[in-house]
């Protein structure tokens, strides 16, 4: 797996770079360095030479020299559309760049844009088209380099600040790179984000200067779930799936606002729960301390943002329906705005634990993780040999397994209890979680029917779950002495009830749909 490693340049390819931070000439002494990405605020990144971290390992002084990258394109975007710029410095040639990964090619947060190849003065490259190329966006600013001494080992920083510019808008903006061996880098990563916001890129600079030229957002890197198709063996499968993951995490709770909707906190939630799938699917391969620590950590996150996800559905779902169904009932008015206090306290915690530190240091220390490898830290050769093994083979034994589960599981389908039902759901999410990572190993339509079938299972026995969490949502709005709360929360309770029985019959029915002969791994 490619892992955003510095190459060695000339001073003058060190010029002729993407508008991103160049990474530096590894030190001699590190043929193993590797660069990582990162944005922080403009204000943070003016003082950042000040940090006292900074001030304890810098090893030499700072050099300052201006920076300037114009981004360039056709008239329509035809290299923006293909996700690949021209970047034009100052001084040095022009290179084309790739401003997007591609979608089956490995990654992880943090991964300095690819520079293709160097272009001729009066070259146009041939994604272009016949278009001339004319300037989209360009950063003007600083580039400061400074090197840090972190236990014998040595990391070179290179920090941008300066302004995003295009015809009609500009913007302040910062970055950082860190170029050295992975524990240095990762140690230099931490120290500064001890007490700086400093966290992934969601966009490389020219994608976001391309996005300011528009007046669009900046297009992701990764989204959904993982994209495994291009995996040859078990450990780079997971590396895909992990690094993807990683990713989404970031772009989804980067857009979660108190007034921005439910959606951002679902997707993060969503994005963790696959990750933390991910991590128990490949436990066969990949087990060890490391991950089982990251796991920890993915469900202390969880937890955090649980009461936010489950007041929204609350507020969004049923509370809704029953608002509507009673618009002139002050009492019901009145718990809902109760509800959308305990919402708004809610988002007050997941806010502050993505404002704080622990945040900043998961998701460096997951992509660090991830490129460390430390299950291969005394592996057996059994053990090796499982994580180079065919991806397809160790898909279809997790499959089966968990296939299977879920088929015992649900026997006498129509007798099962309140808490029978509630753990076939559970079983239903882990099969489907580990059919969407494999899923493109076997081919993008493979699995689509299967897919479909799962979530429609899951979706009928949730919507019992829901009732229930609902309920208990209702009655912890209750106060001592507040008959008008109590009153709307039995209102509540029986709609719950209500709901559930309506909708008996449509868990059964998408169980009856999902047959063996659906299960896209068997070759059937």
């Amino acid at each position: 797996m490619a892992a955003g490693r510095a190459t060695r340049q000339t001073e003058g390819e060190a010029e002729a770079h993407t508008g991103d931070p160049p990474p530096p000439e590894p030190d001699a002494r590190s043929p193993e360095a590797l660069t990582l990405d990162f944005t922080l605020p403009v204000e943070a990144a003016e003082r950042l030479t000040r940090l006292p971290f900074l001030q304890t390992h810098r090893s030499d002084r700072a050099r300052p020299t201006t920076a300037e990258t114009v981004w360039l394109d056709t008239a329509d975007g035809a290299l923006a559309a293909a996700g690949l710029t021209v970047a034009a410095p100052k001084r040095g040639p022009r290179v084309l760049v790739r401003t997007l990964p591609e979608p089956a090619a490995a990654w992880h947060p943090g991964m300095p844009p690819e520079v293709l190849r160097p272009l001729a003065a009066d070259e146009t490259p041939a994604q272009a088209g016949d278009g001339p190329l004319v300037a989209v966006a360009a950063f003007t600013g600083r580039r400061l380099a400074f090197r840090l001494g972190l236990a014998g080992e040595t990391v070179d920083g290179v920090l941008l600040v300066g302004r995003l510019r295009c015809v009609a808008a500009e913007r302040p903006t910062a970055r950082l790179s860190l170029t050295g061996t992975l524990p240095a880098v990762l140690a230099a990563a931490n120290g500064i984000a001890a007490t700086v916001p400093l966290l992934p890129p969601l966009a490389c600079l020219a994608e976001e200067g391309r996005a300011l030229a528009t007046g669009t957002d900046a297009r992701p890197h990764r989204l959904g779930p993982p994209d495994t198709s291009g995996a040859d063996t078990v450990e780079d499968a997971f590396l895909r799936a992990a690094g993807h993951l990683i990713e989404v995490i970031r772009q989804q709770s980067a857009r979660i606002r108190q007034d921005g909707g439910p959606e951002a906190v679902h997707q993060t939630r969503v994005a963790l729960r696959r990750l933390r799938s991910v991590l128990r699917v490949f436990r066969a391969a990949t087990d060890g301390p490391p991950l089982r620590a990251l796991d920890a950590r993915l469900r202390e996150v969880l937890s955090v943002l649980g009461p936010a996800r489950d007041w929204d559905v609350f507020i969004g779902g049923i509370g809704r329906q029953v608002s509507t169904a009673f618009p002139d009932e002050t009492r019901i008015a009145a718990l809902l705005r109760a509800a959308k206090g305990r919402r708004h306290a809610a988002y007050e915690a997941v806010l502050a634990m993505l404002d704080g530190p622990a945040w900043r240091m998961l998701l460096i220390d997951a992509t660090g993780t991830l490129l460390a490898r430390p299950w291969r830290e005394e592996a057996s050769s059994e053990a090796l040999a499982a994580l180079e093994a065919r991806v397809g083979e160790f898909a279809r034994s997790i499959l089966d397994r968990r296939w299977h589960r879920l088929r015992r599981a649900g026997e006498d389908f129509e007798q099962l209890s309140s808490e029978a039902l509630h753990e076939l759901r559970l079983d239903g999410k882990r099969l489907r979680y580990a059919a969407e990572v494999f899923a493109p190993v076997f081919g993008p339509k493979a699995a689509r029917r299967f897919l479909r079938r799962v979530a429609a299972l899951q979706e009928g026995l949730g919507i019992a779950n829901d009732a229930a969490v609902a309920r208990g949502l209702a009655r912890s709005l209750i106060g001592q002495g507040q008959a008008g709360r109590m009153w709307a929360a039995g209102v509540i309770e029986g709609w719950c009830e209500a709901r559930v029985a309506d909708h008996r019959g449509d868990a059964l029915e998408a169980w009856e749909r999902l047959s063996g002969k659906d299960r896209f791994w068997s070759g059937d």
